[in-house]
């Protein structure tokens, strides 16, 4: 490994997602001005607009959209090949 080139400000950050208030913990060298105490700590603070808990893939609220209607097309189409 080469010396000096890694970040020296390597520490435990709280990360917020602002959207439902899911906090977590993990190590980081983020730039924050903010703090947070949670169990009695201190860690500085970075606010997300979304994370894994709040972004519809991730918590299975994506809507899937046909405009074009095309699951139906394709079952008019091709739906009755096996009774024939």
């Amino acid at each position: 490994m080469k010396k000096d080139i890694h970040p020296k400000d390597y520490r435990e950050v709280a990360f917020k997602d602002m959207s439902n208030d899911e906090t977590f913990i993990t190590r980081s060298t983020v730039a924050t001005k903010e703090t947070i105490e949670i169990d009695g700590k201190t860690y500085p603070l970075m606010k997300l607009e979304i994370t894994n808990t709040s972004h519809p893939f991730f918590t299975g609220k994506q809507k899937l959209v046909d405009t074009a209607g095309r699951v139906d097309k394709f079952l008019s189409r091709y739906g009755d090949r096996k009774k024939k």
